[in-house]
């Protein structure tokens, strides 16, 4: 993910928030409850999907999150800038694999290129918490590229992969199968793929209703 920093201020840019931002926005009015909530977001980057999108979503109050502390320090001051404190809190450290979370529930959880740019380990955090944070039916969002009964949807995702690999071997593009069959393991069902620009995907998840109840 490029990023640039060319503000006065701790900002930073991400060209490709400005390009999936809109058609991200169409995916989450469509389907988060319409009744509003909190929406974690993990791996918020520079933060302006949360200081753009949030002030369009009525009802819902968006907690962004990193592990980076210049990430941190980047929605933080894009945060103060928009003016957008009703409707997003002040960033919190979160690391996915890392259990506990540094909050005990959501009604809704979004993660945006994440997923391929991080060990598999993380992935498996990310649907670990959002099984434990959410209630019965929330919906977990994640966005990015993934392959798709084993193949690559487009010759650009697949060089994308392999310089992903050769940068990092726990990286890379995955399969749509594998964080179905995962998530089903934590209680998550994948209940929709919706295709979006750029050879990208959001995969929408369910919490299954506990059956203790």
């Amino acid at each position: 993910l490029v990023v640039t920093m060319n503000h006065p201020d701790a900002r930073r840019s991400a060209p490709a928030t400005e390009r999936n931002r809109e058609p991200i926005f169409q995916v989450l009015s469509s389907r988060l409850p319409p009744g509003g909530g909190l929406l974690l977001e993990l791996a918020s980057g520079t933060g302006e999907h949360a200081v753009h999108l949030a002030p369009r979503l009525p009802g819902w109050s968006w907690q962004p999150t990193d592990v980076d502390e210049g990430a941190l320090e980047s929605i933080a001051a894009w945060r103060e800038h928009a003016g957008v404190a009703e409707c997003v809190r002040p960033p919190l450290r979160l690391d996915a694999s890392v259990w506990p979370w540094p909050l005990s529930s959501a009604d809704a959880v979004l993660c945006t290129n994440m997923i391929h740019i991080s060990p598999w380990e993380a992935t498996e955090g990310l649907l670990r918490g959002a099984a434990a944070l959410l209630p019965d039916g929330g919906r977990l969002l994640t966005y990015g590229p993934y392959k798709v009964d084993g193949q690559h949807t487009a010759p650009s995702n697949e060089a994308f992969d392999q310089s992903l690999r050769d940068r990092d071997p726990r990286w890379g593009v995955r399969d749509v199968a594998d964080l179905a069959a995962s998530a089903a393991a934590r209680g998550l069902q994948l209940i929709e793929r919706v295709a979006m620009p750029a050879n990208n995907f959001v995969l929408v998840f369910a919490k299954a209703a506990s059956r203790s109840r």
